[in-house]
């Protein structure tokens, strides 16, 4: 392997420009924390990152599908296990339909367990004249509007590593440990089913399926993928004092592994060529991502592609384009072409909740479904006129019957928003809303294969 991979390369992004990090009080402080957090085992392990790296050199074949979502920031108290069991089932719900529904094989990769730091568009907040820094997720301060809460304390850091360790621990237990089990899929949405127009559609899937397990069985057909799923954990690989402690050197291969998820992805505002997030990530030999907005040039994704995987590593970086529903059909062709016609393996992604973000007037912000579906076909339509491959979604979602993006079949309204808002950050997508929209990218995935 050519590109180098010592420790001195792995402290390399010190010297550059490191963007949305936080002002933390005393360098000391940070220091031993991160000398805590190096000490500590790995969440996730090489040989994990490896297996989903080759999944996704399917995807960038054109062979398989992402179903990448979960919170637009986790917070502590949401390590718990009805939390993380509710959001892991909408996951499990959504990929069976787009197994069934689109016939093509779905890997899933949560936005969890580790997804506790937040890039933000100003250092600093203000209420009422009260000037305190902005939130930047619970691994560096607390959402309360006060000096305390609004402190950057390194020592989070830890706790960020321990939530995401029993976040991790409750879905391998969950995903392993029979829930997971396709025979499961009507006791997923027996709470769901009755008062939910998308819950009643799943249940007739659901059905289908059950009559095909049945029918396999008595075939004597029943493989051990049907009993449990391979699930993948990521975050945005923000900050990085608390990433490069969670690096560790493999035994076997030599190679530097983040082992804080399977999955890094760099922001829209974390992705200069030059700065410090690329020069980390370059090193690690995760699977990666890049989150990619209307202003950026096909040149721009082809020196990413230089700088993140020279080698053109099958699997390795994956795009995850974010233009909005308005942009998405002029902004996206010219980026597939390029990087398609350099021969490049990269993965497409859509995320379609980032570009289609707005303030209702009650001061909620929020997005309409409507527009997130329309991003979404935008995207399919692209693909299917250049003859590429839609490789995946990725969303913000619950498991909860949250009230943040109005529409789906519920019909949820903008004066609905104050019922139940509770996200930490961005508005998410409910249940509901989560399964109306798998139905709906199955459809389109199936017209355009």
């Amino acid at each position: 392997m050519s590109i180098s991979s010592g420790p001195a390369d792995l402290d390399a992004w010190r010297g550059l420009p490191a963007l949305q990090q936080p002002d933390w009080d005393d360098p000391d402080e940070v220091r031993a924390v991160a000398a805590e957090l190096a000490a500590q085992p790995p969440l996730v392990f090489a040989g994990e990152c490896d297996q989903l790296k080759a999944q996704l050199a399917d995807v960038a074949r054109g062979e398989a599908f992402v179903l990448q979502g979960g919170d637009c920031a986790e917070t502590f108290d949401g390590s718990n296990a009805d939390a993380v069991k509710n959001k892991l089932k909408t996951l499990l719900q959504m990929a069976v339909v787009l197994t069934y529904a689109a016939s093509v094989p779905v890997v899933k990769i949560g936005r969890m367990a580790g997804q506790y730091a937040k890039p933000r568009s100003k250092p600093v907040e203000v209420r009422d004249g009260v000037e305190l820094p902005a939130y930047r997720g619970d691994a560096v301060n607390g959402l309360g509007f006060d000096a305390e809460s609004r402190r950057n304390d390194p020592h989070r850091l830890l706790k960020a590593y321990h939530c995401s360790a029993v976040t991790l621990n409750l879905c391998r237990a969950f995903t392993k440990g029979g829930y997971a089990d396709l025979r499961q899929v009507h006791a997923w949405n027996q709470d769901f089913v009755a008062q939910s127009p998308a819950g009643r559609r799943y249940e007739r899937v659901a059905g289908e399926i059950d009559r095909a397990l049945t029918f396999m069985k008595a075939c004597g057909v029943n493989p051990e993928e049907f009993h449990g799923v391979e699930f993948y954990s990521s975050h945005e690989a923000l900050l990085l004092e608390y990433e490069r402690a969670l690096t560790r050197v493999d035994h076997l291969s030599g190679l530097p592994y983040d082992v804080s998820a399977h999955f890094l992805w760099l922001g829209e505002r974390t992705r200069q060529l030059d700065g410090a997030h690329v020069e980390f990530l370059r090193h690690i030999r995760n699977p990666i991502g890049v989150k990619l907005g209307p202003t950026t040039t096909a040149d721009d994704a082809l020196a990413l592609i230089d700088r993140l995987n020279p080698e053109g590593e099958p699997g390795r970086l994956t795009f995850i384009t974010r233009m909005g529903a308005g942009k998405v059909r002029d902004a996206l062709p010219a980026l597939i072409e390029k990087v398609h016609q350099s021969g490049a393996p990269v993965a497409w992604i859509c995320d379609p909740m980032h570009g289609n973000t707005f303030e209702a007037p009650s001061g909620h912000k929020t997005r309409r479904l409507d527009d997130v579906l329309d991003e979404l076909a935008g995207f399919f339509e692209v693909h299917r006129a250049l003859g590429t491959h839609p490789g995946g979604i990725h969303i913000e979602f619950t498991g909860d019957d949250v009230t943040e993006c109005v529409g789906g079949g519920q019909g949820l309204v903008e004066g609905d928003l104050h019922q139940r808002y509770e996200t930490a950050c961005d508005p998410r997508l409910n249940r509901g809303q989560s399964l109306d929209l798998a139905f709906m990218v199955a459809e389109l995935y199936r017209k355009s294969s």
